[in-house]
């Protein structure tokens, strides 16, 4: 892993201020229902609203007294294919843990429910960090990361 951090060849294009952290991301599932209860079981979420449209259905998730909101929307034209981070799209999405004790905390408590883990992977360079992986029910690459310092 190599850090980058390129000096702009021109000022920042101008924008409002603001946009200081995201509200929430928007996974795609294949069964709502099984992917509400995998979120609340498996990572303490609570569903707070629910909401059906045109074409499917959303469940607004979130983890009490932090800022991690998610949005799961089964789509009824969805080919209930798995999910590939190769594919034009999310890659994966990282939860932030803060302390390496918090890490090795939800990766036991992970394991011990029965979701297969990755090893915890300590780097040294280019910045002091440690994470582990694992995928929900439709396999949509999650990770837990702690960042030093």
């Amino acid at each position: 892993m190599e850090f980058v951090l390129t000096p702009p060849t021109a000022p920042p294009a101008p924008t409002p201020d603001g946009l200081a952290a995201l509200h929430h991301v928007g996974i795609t599932v294949s069964d709502l229902e099984r992917s509400v209860r995998w979120y609340e079981e498996k990572l303490g979420m609570v569903q707070w609203m629910k909401e059906s449209f045109p074409g499917g259905r959303t469940a607004g998730m979130m983890r009490p007294g932090t800022g991690v909101h998610l949005g799961l929307t089964q789509h009824d034209s969805g080919t209930g294919e798995e999910f590939a981070p190769q594919r034009t799209g999310l890659d994966h999405l990282t939860f932030a843990a803060g302390s390496l004790d918090e890490l090795h905390g939800w990766r036991g408590h992970l394991a011990s429910l029965g979701v297969e883990c990755s090893e915890v992977r300590e780097y040294k360079e280019p910045i002091v960090f440690a994470l582990f992986t694992f995928t929900d029910p439709d396999g949509v690459a999650l990770e837990v990361m702690h960042i030093a310092g």
